[in-house]
């Protein structure tokens, strides 16, 4: 049982940068591995990047690799994702997510936040 609410989205321009966090409510927070998702209107919820338990390992989608780091401080029940070099492909409400194993599957999570808007412009 975990809440999660996501913070740091806005409007940024193109080569811009944004940090996300997304903060957990409970006391469990560090036997979940975490993700980051983003979904644009008409599509799909799509994979970003995620994170295991202890923070030692992390996996990014392709389309993000080398630009966003996922990290996480268990002691604040946080992780967050610093997005850098932010084109306009990357506008979308970005939400962070809790489960057991890292996938690529939204539906493998278990636990999500509302969702936090980044939108950059050109």
């Amino acid at each position: 049982q975990v809440q999660l609410v996501e913070s740091g989205g806005g409007l940024v321009q193109a080569g811009g940068s944004l940090r996300l966090s997304c903060a957990a409510s409970g006391r469990t927070f560090s036997r979940y591995v975490m993700g980051w998702f983003r979904q644009a209107p008409g599509k799909e919820r799509e994979y970003v990047a995620a994170i295991n338990r202890n923070g030692g390992t992390t996996y990014y989608a392709e389309s993000v690799k080398g630009r966003f780091t996922i990290s996480r401080d268990n002691a604040k029940n946080t992780v967050y994702l610093q997005m850098n070099s932010l084109n306009p492909e990357d506008t979308a409400v970005y939400y962070c997510a809790a489960g057991w194993v890292v996938s690529t599957l939204a539906k493998v999570y278990d636990y999500w936040g509302q969702g936090t808007q980044v939108t950059v412009s050109s």
